[in-house]
């Protein structure tokens, strides 16, 4: 560490929505440029990142899991880790998922550092943000939302009531108002914004010792944490989301 860096302040991402706005239109041209959604979010992070980490603090649980600072990506990508949760639990739930979909949480980070070099300081809010990169397939599993277009778009909504980060807000209101324009018949808004009051009714999520959620029963976690069901979502044909031109 340089003399210079070790009396650096540490600042708070200043807005950017011109850049956030840029961004989204690179990634609806292609859906697969998944660091674009990262250079949304850190172009909206604003102060949300510090006030979520100050919330943890504020908690037992929460002031635990920051004392502790776990890198969660590194256990979620263990096989021998994710085999220890039964059948039936959140981690068995979260382990036929990211396996059916070739998922990896080392995968998400590489998609972080091309936009956001620092992604991996030794900082502790910059530790919080990366536990919010990891816990964002367990929140689709928690939630009941999939990976197509309309599904990432609901869980970004829950996840703006949980962060106050206002790059989930923009890109779940932004997926909406376009699987809106590719498809009237799909009620993408009213998802969106069921998907945004379930994370608003939901216990705080951040701060839980996910080890221990992990090897809870699923449905027994979700109504410990409040979570709503997502009828409108749940509503919609299959084959419609998988018809959807907006790819997650």
């Amino acid at each position: 560490m340089t003399a210079t860096a070790e009396f650096e302040r540490f600042r708070p991402q200043p807005l950017e929505p011109l850049t956030a706005f840029r961004a989204f239109r690179k990634l609806v041209r292609n859906k697969e440029d998944t660091a674009q959604v990262f250079e949304i979010m850190r172009a909206l992070s604003g102060r949300s990142i510090a006030r979520g980490y100050d919330r943890m603090l504020r908690t037992m649980e929460g002031g635990r899991q920051a004392f502790l600072r776990d890198e969660l990506a590194h256990r979620l990508d263990d096989p021998a880790w994710l085999a220890r949760f039964g059948p039936g639990t959140v981690g068995a739930a979260y382990r036929d998922f990211r396996e059916a979909r070739g998922f990896t949480a080392e995968g998400l980070a590489e998609e972080a550092r091309k936009v956001a070099p620092l992604v991996d300081a030794q900082h502790p809010v910059i530790w919080y943000s990366r536990r919010l990169r990891d816990v964002h397939d367990i929140w689709h599993v928690l939630t009941g939302y999939r990976t197509d277009a309309l599904g990432e778009a609901c869980v970004v909504a829950f996840s703006h009531a949980q962060t106050g980060n206002l790059g989930f807000a923009f890109i779940g209101w932004g997926a909406a108002r376009e699987i809106q324009r590719e498809n009237r018949s799909i009620p993408a808004r009213r998802a969106v914004l069921q998907a945004w009051r379930n994370g608003r009714a939901a216990r705080w999520l951040p701060g839980l010792d996910y080890e221990a959620l992990l090897a809870e029963p699923l449905e027994t976690a979700r109504a410990r944490l409040n979570l709503r069901s997502p009828t409108v979502y749940d509503a919609v044909p299959e084959a419609a989301l998988a018809s959807l031109k907006l790819r997650a």
